[in-house]
C-alpha cells in the first residue's frame, strides 16, 4: 500500500502538507490499520498471477516478519519499486517473490519506520530499504538523489494507496514507467471511485482524487507506456476511515496492473 501512505502530492505547497501530515501518522499508522493492512496484504499476495511478474520462489515461511532468505534462492534478480512506500506493505507482501525492494516517499517519519521494520525482519538494505524524495516534481523529471542505475531497471514498479494524493497521476505513472526495464509491471492499489470525504477528517486537506474508475486508469496506464495487458479487479478487502465524529467510511478498492511495451 504503500500504506495508505506518506504519499506525495507534485506540488510544492501540496507536498509539504502530505509531509507534515504522514510524518505525524507514520508512528501509530500500522497499528491504527493493522486489520486493514494485514488483509490488503494477502489480497496482494492472493494476486501474485495477475500482478504478472516473473517472481522467484518464496521460501516455506509463513511469519510475515521472518526474515526472507534471498540467498538460498536462485540468483535471477526480482526488483521492486515501491514509491510512496510508507512503512511498506506493498514491500512486504511482495518481498518472499522478490530479490529487492525499494522504497521512496516523501515523509522521512514513515522512509524511517519503513527500514526500521526492514532491519528488525534481519534484512539487509541490499534486500529492502526505503529512501526519502519525490520523483513527480514536474520540472525536475531525474532527481539527482535518484540518477543513479540503482534507481531504474526494476521489474515492478507499484504505488499502494498514493494515486489520490498525487497532484498529477499521470505524470507519476510516467515517472515510474521509465524506471521499469522493457517487460516491467506497473501496479496500482487505490480507491474505486467515491464521494467527497469529511473536511474535518485531518486527511482531507491532502487529498487530490476521490478515488479512479477503471476506464481512467486504463488511459492513464495506456498514456505512460504500460497499457500492454491492463487488467484492474475490485479487491475484496474494503478500507475504513474513521471521521472526526466516530463514523465509519468504507472505501472500495482495486488493483490494477499494466506492462512496459
Amino acid at each position: 500500500m504503500s500504506t495508505p501512505c506518506a504519499q506525495h502530492h507534485t506540488g510544492a505547497s501540496a507536498s509539504i502538507h502530505n509531509q507534515e501530515y504522514f510524518n505525524k501518522e507514520a508512528s501509530n499508522y500500522d497499528t491504527k490499520h493493522e486489520k486493514t493492512l494485514n488483509r490488503l496484504l494477502e489480497e496482494i499476495r492472493g494476486r501474485l498471477d495477475f500482478i504478472g511478474a516473473d517472481w522467484v520462489e518464496a521460501d516455506d515461511e509463513d511469519d510475515d516478519d521472518q526474515a526472507v532468505k534471498k540467498d538460498e534462492r536462485p540468483q535471477k534478480s526480482v526488483r521492486l519499486l515501491d514509491y510512496a512506500c510508507g512503512t511498506g506493505l506493498v514491500s512486504r507482501a511482495l518481498a518472499p517473490y522478490t530479490t529487492q525492494c525499494v522504497g521512496i516517499d516523501l515523509s522521512e517519519n514513515m522512509v524511517a519506520t519503513y527500514n526500521t521494520r526492514a532491519e528488525n525482519q534481519g534484512l539487509a538494505a541490499s534486500e529492502m530499504h526505503a529512501y526519502q524524495g519525490n520523483l513527480c516534481v514536474p520540472d525536475d523529471p531525474n532527481p539527482a538523489a535518484f540518477a543513479s542505475p540503482e534507481f531504474f531497471n526494476f521489474d515492478v514498479a507499484a504505488v499502494g494507496l498514493g494515486f489520490h494524493h498525487f497532484d498529477d497521476p499521470s505524470l507519476a505513472a510516467r515517472r515510474l514507467a521509465e524506471r521499469l526495464n522493457t517487460g516491467g509491471v506497473l501496479m496500482i492499489v487505490d480507491f474505486m471511485p467515491h464521494g467527497t470525504p469529511d473536511a474535518s477528517h485531518p486527511a482531507a486537506h491532502t487529498i487530490t482524487h476521490h478515488g479512479f474508475s477503471k476506464d481512467h486508469i486504463r488511459r492513464i496506464f495506456e498514456e505512460a507506456g504500460v497499457g500492454r495487458d491492463f487488467a484492474l479487479e475490485e479487491m475484496a478487502v474494503v478500507f475504513h476511515i474513521e471521521k472526526e465524529n466516530g463514523a465509519v467510511v468504507r472505501r472500495n478498492l482495486f488493483i490494477a496492473r499494466g506492462t512496459k511495451a
